[in-house]
């Protein structure tokens, strides 16, 4: 008897308990997780916008998460940790809820089709086909390190 209540009590200790982890989204247009909690940190995993990520922990203006199985760190700055989201049904002084597409853009620090639009329409001497080819040039973190380093600067 002693042995069976002794097996059902070490079962009960060492079953999986389900952990609700925070999550976040990244609110950037493209970012990394890194070893450390430092700029320029080796990238252990690049992400996306609108990608998930748990959150393991904050580390002061950071935040230690885990991506596809790999743990990292993240700053602050391209992330929005998610809250509790709802069907869109209005809320006693709240709205209905739904958010526009450039509300979207906007919370996402980015622009959609029509909010660039818009712009082109207010600013016409604005020269955005410079804005389209600097956003399309790529720089690797092995460029930006050598800058830092023949530049003598400090890294962040």
């Amino acid at each position: 008897m002693k042995s069976r209540t002794a097996a059902v009590i070490l079962i009960i200790l060492l079953a999986p308990v389900p952990v609700f982890a925070e999550q976040a989204s990244v609110i950037t247009k493209e970012n990394a997780v890194r070893e450390y909690c430092r700029f320029f940190a080796p990238v252990v995993a690049p992400v996306r916008y609108k990608d998930i990520l748990e959150i393991v922990s904050p580390q002061g203006d950071w935040f230690k998460v885990r991506y596809k199985g790999t743990e990292g760190c993240i700053h602050k700055a391209a992330i929005e940790k998610r809250t509790a989201s709802f069907s869109g049904a209005a809320l006693p002084g709240k709205g209905t809820g739904a958010v526009s597409e450039s509300e979207a853009a906007l919370a996402g620090k980015g622009f959609n089709p029509q909010v660039e639009a818009s712009y082109r329409k207010k600013y016409p001497a604005m020269r955005y086909s410079l804005v389209d080819s600097i956003e399309h040039d790529k720089v690797s973190e092995k460029e930006i390190a050598f800058f830092i380093t023949s530049g003598g600067l400090n890294k962040p």
